[in-house]
């Protein structure tokens, strides 16, 4: 069964009298176990996609569901706190705390049942992407670009939530960084159970994901 599916989605922006679609009748399915990317030319609308799944933009038409029921009814701002976890490429980290801390902010704000031991948890997710206690507590402002994505992922993991998302989280990092993202993504999606989706203009990435989608002339198909 889908964990998450868009039905007849379209978006568009309005140009005076005419419209420009991005997204026109778009629908697919998302399902638990499955390590998904979503490739497209620049400007083929993939972040958009992504904006309406992860509940930062609404569609002008169609539904997203999350196990079976719409994201409307659940409510955006809930939907982000408490179904998914969302990976920037730009990190979105906040500048001034440590890594760990980061991660502890966004286990603050989720209203998902979490350990009473916070703090052990965050060091613990840290360190499972391969973050050592060190640097966890070291403002992200003194890490590298690399290890700025594993605090981000880290993060994405901390409100304990079964869809992860990613917006180019290979484009800042180098080839060796972007294989090891690439390990975690999978150890995610099959050992974990996790739904992760991510938008990628890496073919590399792409080859080593279980489905990948083509974003074309505003629909998702499963071949170029």
């Amino acid at each position: 069964m889908a964990i998450l599916e868009t039905k007849n989605v379209t978006y568009y922006y309005q140009d005076g009298d005419s419209r420009r679609y991005i997204l026109e009748d778009t629908s697919v399915e998302f399902e638990k176990g499955i390590f998904y990317s979503i490739l497209g030319q620049s400007g083929s609308g993939k972040t958009t996609f992504l904006s309406l799944i992860s509940a930062l933009d609404s569609p002008a038409e169609g539904e997203i569901l999350y196990e079976g029921r719409n994201i409307k009814d659940i409510g955006y701002e809930n939907f982000r706190r408490n179904k998914v976890g969302i990976i920037f490429q730009s990190y979105n980290l906040i500048p001034y705390l440590t890594a760990l801390e980061n991660v502890l902010v966004a286990m603050s704000v989720t209203e998902n049942e979490l350990p009473e031991n916070k703090e052990e948890v965050a060091y613990n997710l840290l360190d499972y992407i391969g973050l050592a206690k060190t640097k966890a507590d070291r403002p992200v402002t003194k890490l590298s670009g690399g290890e700025q994505q594993r605090v981000a992922i880290a993060r994405a993991l901390a409100t304990n939530v079964d869809i992860i998302l990613a917006d180019e989280p290979t484009g800042n990092v180098d080839e060796a960084m972007e294989q090891e993202i690439v390990n975690i993504f999978k150890k995610l999606a099959h050992e974990h159970d996790k739904c992760v989706i991510v938008v990628t203009h890496s073919k590399e990435v792409s080859d080593q994901s279980d489905e990948t989608l083509y974003l074309y002339k505003g629909s998702l198909k499963d071949h170029e």
